[in-house]
């Protein structure tokens, strides 16, 4: 039995750390319930309580920035209600669309729906680039926490 959740935990941080980049998956979320499993296999003898407030922190941290950096970015272009709707919209289709409709589809989606909105070209390119690299300094961002939670993860495993 302890293997098989020691398995569905590595599972866990795994599905997690490729649901940073994929918008249907929770990746940070993911990552914290792999550890945090880990850490009650374990009896909280090598990944201890204080770790994983630390590693919560991070969990909120990441869905945090994910979330203001996509909308920062929107705002700061006075994006419409429409663009970042098309936004997700575009995000969610580049999901089946490959690597470069995963890249670039959310700023497809936010240009089509701030034209929609605004019957407005120029405006619509401009809002869907800003509302792509928003997405994108948010996805770095997110990336980046994730992987220092893994890293903290291991640590507290080896050492």
């Amino acid at each position: 039995m302890t293997i098989a959740l020691w398995i569905l935990a590595v599972v866990l941080i795994v599905v997690g750390v490729v649901g940073t980049v994929l918008p249907a998956l929770p990746g940070a979320i993911l990552v914290f319930a792999g550890v945090a499993l880990a850490a009650w296999i374990d009896d909280f003898a090598r990944i201890s309580g204080v770790t994983l407030a630390v590693l919560g922190v991070l969990t909120i941290a990441a869905w945090v920035i994910d979330y203001v950096a996509a909308v920062a970015g929107a705002k700061k272009a006075g994006a419409s209600r429409q663009a970042i709707v098309g936004a997700a919209i575009g995000t969610v289709a580049g999901v089946f669309t490959g690597l470069l409709g995963l890249v670039f589809m959310p700023l497809v989606g936010a240009a089509i729906g701030e034209f929609i909105a605004q019957r407005d070209a120029l405006r619509a390119g401009r809002v869907g680039v800003a509302t792509w690299l928003g997405m994108l300094a948010g996805t770095v961002a997110k990336v980046a926490i994730v992987f220092l939670m893994v890293g903290i993860f291991v640590a507290a495993l080896v050492f």
